[in-house]
């Protein structure tokens, strides 16, 4: 047993499960009034499914809109996948909730940040606490959540 609690990864978990609880509302009964979401997310997560070409276009982070036009969305406690239009050319995405960077609902001012882990932190560890053994100058990696100010999102 650690002798610390982690509590950016418990604030990480967390906040991946309240996503989840959204997302699958909203997967369920459609998006309530004037609610939209900006999902940020990383392109180069392992897990993360995108077309070549948008991969291509978005090499390490793209911000997708679930607002007007928006298909198929399926939601599991990994992730979600959902079809979206981009000019006209619907495409499947497939992003894990560990690849999220930022969700906004502007319509509510609500928005979430979360640090971006490096390539090594991809695997899945579901411990919340490090090691035995490790202390904060140890070199353990932990995802912190935060709320993100929304004004650039602002038109």
């Amino acid at each position: 047993m650690s002798d610390t609690i982690d509590y950016g990864k418990l604030m990480h978990r967390a906040m991946r499960g309240l996503i989840q609880e959204v997302l699958t509302g909203v997967a369920e009964h459609g998006l309530p009034g004037d609610h939209h979401f900006f999902i940020t997310f990383d392109t180069r997560h392992p897990e993360v499914e995108i077309a070549d070409w948008l991969s291509d276009r978005y090499p390490s982070e793209m911000t997708v809109v679930m607002q007007n036009w928006y298909e198929n969305l399926e939601v599991d406690d990994e992730g979600f996948a959902v079809t979206l239009n981009f000019g006209d050319a619907p495409e499947r995405l497939e992003i894990p909730y560990d690849a999220i960077r930022t969700f906004v609902d502007p319509s509510v001012e609500f928005g979430l940040r979360f640090e971006s882990p490096d390539e090594e932190d991809y695997e899945d560890d579901d411990d919340p606490t490090p090691p035995e053994g490790d202390g904060p100058d140890s070199g353990h990696k932990h995802h912190d959540a935060e709320v993100v100010s929304l004004d650039r999102f602002r038109k």
